[in-house]
């Protein structure tokens, strides 16, 4: 008889319920006075701390996958490590939780692209965590969460009523969107290098010339 259930689904939940527990624990923690005034920014600011904690160890964790297995940043597509696989159904289970979050508190019509964007990536990531193809494309993806601590600090700080503290820095935005564009466009090249390889072959240089950086 065939298994109920896919090995990743315990994964998956087990990721979305501490999230979801980590969500209530964050609850109890006292708020400070100008986002307590207001629910909605009640709501949002918990919403922000589950985000930042995600943020942290989702971005190390990246790093580490690509220190470990450099592969993953070569072959997108077929390469493949357990902490890579690992690091994925974690970052799903944020996904998933926040999706709720957001639903549940009836934030969506207000934070619908944030949906859009969480449908994209689980579409994404299912993809490693189902069928183990794209588990490094995952990962690479997931470098972005280093930049989103330092984004993601800076909207609690602004939600907070906090832009005049020293650490609250205007400059500091076009220096994190310059990694964003930076990492889009590394995502950009390997998506393109893809589709090369796969549809365009005749594009690729004969074997002897062969660079596996230009053709992989």
């Amino acid at each position: 008889m065939p298994p109920l259930l896919h090995p990743a689904l315990p994964l998956l939940l087990g990721a979305t319920l501490t999230f979801r527990g980590l969500r209530s624990a964050l609850g109890r923690l006292p708020l400070p006075a100008h986002v307590r005034a207001d629910p909605l920014r009640t709501w949002r600011w918990h919403n922000l701390l589950v985000s930042f904690a995600h943020s942290i160890v989702s971005g190390i964790w990246a790093l580490l996958c690509i220190w470990q297995t450099p592969e993953l940043l070569v072959e997108i597509e077929t390469a493949w490590s357990l902490s890579g696989y690992l690091l994925v159904c974690f970052s799903t289970g944020y996904f998933i939780h926040d999706m709720m979050d957001i639903v549940i508190s009836r934030q969506a019509g207000a934070s619908w692209e944030y949906l859009v964007h969480h449908v994209m990536a689980l579409a994404a990531f299912f993809s490693g965590i189902f069928w183990s193809r794209f588990v490094g494309g995952g990962v690479l993806t997931l470098l972005v969460e280093v930049s989103n601590v330092f984004l993601t600090f800076r909207m609690m700080m602004k939600i907070n009523n906090a832009q005049h503290l020293l650490l609250y820095q205007r400059t500091l935005g076009a220096f994190l969107l310059g990694i964003l564009l930076m990492l889009d466009i590394m995502i950009l090249i390997y998506f393109s290098r893809l589709l090369r390889s796969d549809f365009c072959p005749q594009s690729v240089p004969s074997q002897q010339h062969k660079d596996k950086f230009l053709t992989e």
